[in-house]
């Protein structure tokens, strides 16, 4: 297994789907990436196939993770946005090919009805990602992410939060 420090990063997009009151959609993930039982709510978010469009992958992964089909692009974060997962979760996140990931983030307009979205029966017949969902005021967001990627969700908020119901 190569070393940490030589491991690249997941190319991969995140999602901020944001509904008619402003509020956004986090999902509660079970797996190996969480480090505590505090921290385990977060966006939707997953990799990017060699050569795809991210903004096609982000409808795509959305679709997959939560079975939303129902969005309007927002916004972007112009830049890639970069974190790394703990040394000790690494050698069994991505069968240890990667050190984190490099993300292109989106808001998206959610335009459907709650119904829509079906967390235990993901789009296409995809693995469930998530046990649970609820809808959550931006600001709060931070809180709930595992704290190595709450770098990474801080500069989502910000560049997002004229979004906000807040």
């Amino acid at each position: 297994m190569a070393r940490y420090d030589d491991l690249p990063y997941r190319t991969c997009v995140g999602m901020m789907l944001i509904n008619e009151r402003g509020l956004v959609f986090v999902g509660r993930r079970t797996g190996i990436e969480h480090v505590d039982d505090e921290h385990v709510w977060q966006m939707p978010q997953g990799g990017v196939d060699p050569g795809e469009d991210t903004w096609l992958a982000a409808k795509r992964e959305l679709y997959e993770e939560t079975s939303v089909r129902s969005v309007e692009k927002l916004a972007e974060v112009s830049d890639w946005l970069i974190y790394d997962i703990p040394r000790t979760v690494a050698g069994r996140a991505w069968k240890g090919r990667y050190r984190g990931q490099r993300q292109k983030w989106y808001a998206m307009r959610f335009t459907g009805s709650d119904d829509e979205i079906d967390v235990a029966n993901p789009g296409d017949g995809h693995k469930p990602e998530f046990i649970a969902w609820r809808w959550e005021p931006m600001r709060n967001l931070t809180r709930l992410i595992v704290p190595f990627k709450r770098p990474v969700y801080e500069r989502v908020v910000r560049e997002f939060a004229s979004l906000s119901g807040d």
